[in-house]
């Protein structure tokens, strides 16, 4: 049942429309649990579209296994999906930086208002994000150390090849996740893919673990995997790879392949004098989770992320 969350009027006759669509048993007993999920908050994050896919069509030709609620919300920022605008265009704004909102302010505030009020209530919500354009990540789980105790349980369910804990900066205090966990709503991020593109065996892989939350919590009834062993970032080495200097960027390893301290992982070269500028050496052994996507780097660009073993 596809519900209007909120309609905003724009310019020239246009209206800002966010839409959730509900699946429900078809006979509700008043105590049923509710999941929501949500993507499209950066209009150039894709990966979370072919998840909705998956989840409306698995569960409608298998309503027979729904036991509880899910709220499916594809496009919290539609004008930002329909121009491959990262933000809101037109108002400059991210729109992952605005919440909690407020009901009588500006038109993101207001929006961002009325969207906590209708997750609000949940008893679980997975908010959806993919990577830029840039880089690629591995489907993982991104949560602050704050809430680590209360959420770790739930993403080891979730299928997803690592979890990244780590400090919580302010800024992340206006985000969706942050506004919702704050009001009793457990959430927590996923990150998979590159920018502006769909990797469906990531999307498959994610839906696979959102039915296995489904499971925990009550709301399905049906098969599932079970769930791959996450790798955990707490008291590993992280190690983190930037361009020292500016030019076309060839890796010379494999997302997701193992490397060794010191092993050889690109090269950055100029193609004015066919020169290699600098060789890029991984600085710990481990696994590759982030591996640039886009050839172009300035001096300073992120190349890559190792996950190394455990802090001596």
């Amino acid at each position: 049942m596809v519900e209007t969350v909120v309609s905003v009027g724009l310019a020239v006759g246009e209206n800002w429309n966010i839409y959730k669509n509900r699946i429900q048993p078809p006979v509700l007993y008043g105590n049923e649990k509710r999941l929501s999920i949500v993507t499209g908050v950066h209009g150039d994050e894709l990966e979370g579209q072919f998840v909705c896919y998956e989840l409306n069509r698995i569960l409608q030709e298998n309503i027979e296994h729904l036991k509880g609620i899910v709220d499916i919300y594809p496009a919290l920022n539609p004008l930002g999906l329909d121009s491959i605008t990262r933000g809101v265009p037109g108002f400059d704004i991210d729109m992952n930086r605005i919440f909690p909102g407020d009901e009588e302010g500006a038109v993101t505030e207001h929006i961002a208002s009325r969207i906590m009020a209708d997750i609000s209530g949940s008893d679980f919500c997975v908010d959806i994000h993919a990577s830029s354009v840039f880089l690629r990540e591995i489907p993982q789980i991104r949560m602050s150390e704050k809430r680590a105790d209360a959420l770790i349980r739930y993403a080891r369910l979730m299928n997803v090849d690592l979890v990244w804990i780590h400090e919580s900066p302010v800024v992340l205090e206006s985000t969706l996740s942050h506004g919702l966990n704050s009001i009793g709503v457990p959430t927590f991020v996923v990150e998979m893919g590159v920018g502006m593109r769909i990797t469906k065996s990531y999307g498959r892989q994610l839906t696979d673990g959102i039915f296995c939350l489904m499971k925990e919590l009550g709301i399905w009834d049906g098969e599932t995997i079970t769930p791959k062993n996450p790798m955990i970032s707490l008291n590993r080495k992280l190690g983190l790879l930037h361009a020292q200097k500016p030019g076309i960027f060839i890796p010379l390893v494999e997302h997701l392949g193992i490397v060794e301290e010191r092993q050889p992982m690109g090269q950055i070269l100029n193609p004015l004098d066919g020169s290699v500028v600098e060789e890029i050496l991984s600085p710990i052994s481990g696994l590759i989770f982030t591996l640039r996507e886009y050839p172009v780097v300035s001096t300073g660009s992120l190349l890559a992320r190792v996950l190394g073993g455990e802090e001596v």
